[in-house]
């Protein structure tokens, strides 16, 4: 069975792999998330470099010749590196791909005035990724990021519905239309930032569009798929999806099935 390899620090990219298994039910996925080492946005490059290098070895290990890397931070610090040096000498035949470029991709057709916001963890701010990859792509669109250093905490302890959460949205929201009163769209660049959104959306002025990535990376994937089928046709074709953590799997299992919405059940490896 060759699986379509997902892999995230945490529990976030389990929201990508919803999306996709949405858009795309009839492939086999292996979720791997690096729990024990989470997070990863306050990281430095070299580290998250490391790090998300031994996932996609494991999940190469596992038969994956395609991995989605459904980490924003993982994405910016660490994909160029793994498709242009690490891949061509190791593994010439594997596909690594992240999730910046697909949202990039497609902001120019969502911006209606050219001015978005984005909110994301340290670390993927740090790196300038979005800013980078949008301006490639749309010289015109002015880009405001900020850091949201206590969205993934809100998530992970389960208060993504509490009224802490409340006073974070309203404190990062305020933060960046200051900035940039004109914004007309919110990207989430974290996978786990699509729990809070019922909270942003509720906070948000109603002129601005709040865009979560999940169903952007399913629909990227579908076309990379279409566009590769000597990858395509290795992928197994079971519609199941199997999940793998360094943490504990009763830790991950509970909040995991909170994030996929039906009940998971992971198996611990160490990398």
């Amino acid at each position: 069975m060759t699986q379509i390899g997902v892999f995230d620090s945490g529990y976030g990219g389990l929201t990508i792999l919803r999306e996709m298994r949405k858009r795309l039910p009839q492939y086999d996925y292996l979720y791997l998330g690096d729990n024990a080492r989470a997070p990863y946005g306050t990281r430095s490059f070299d580290v998250v470099l490391d790090f998300t290098w031994q996932a996609v070895e494991e999940l190469f290990s596992h038969g994956c010749r395609l991995v989605i890397l459904a980490c924003n931070t993982a994405s910016a610090k660490a994909l160029r590196t793994i498709q242009q040096n690490f891949l061509p000498m190791k593994y010439p035949d594997r596909r690594v791909l992240g999730v910046i470029r697909p949202t990039a991709e497609v902001i120019g057709d969502i911006t209606r005035n050219r001015h978005i916001g984005v909110f994301a963890t340290p670390g993927t701010i740090q790196s300038g990724s979005y800013t980078m990859e949008v301006n490639k792509l749309f010289p015109d669109i002015k880009v405001n990021e900020l850091a949201c250093p206590m969205f993934v905490p809100l998530v992970e302890n389960e208060e993504a519905s509490g009224d802490g959460a409340d006073f974070f949205v309203k404190k990062y929201l305020g933060i960046i239309l200051e900035k940039d009163p004109d914004i007309d769209t919110l990207v989430l660049a974290c996978t786990h930032y699509p729990l809070l959104f019922p909270k942003i959306r509720k906070f948000a002025p109603e002129n601005i569009r709040v865009i979560a990535q999940g169903d952007l990376v399913a629909d990227s994937l579908a076309d990379y798929l279409r566009r590769h089928p000597e990858i395509e046709r290795e992928c197994s074709k079971n519609g199941t999806v199997e999940y793998l953590t360094t943490e504990s799997t009763e830790k991950f299992n509970h909040l995991a099935s909170t994030f996929m919405k039906k009940e998971v059940n992971a198996k611990r490896i160490t990398l």
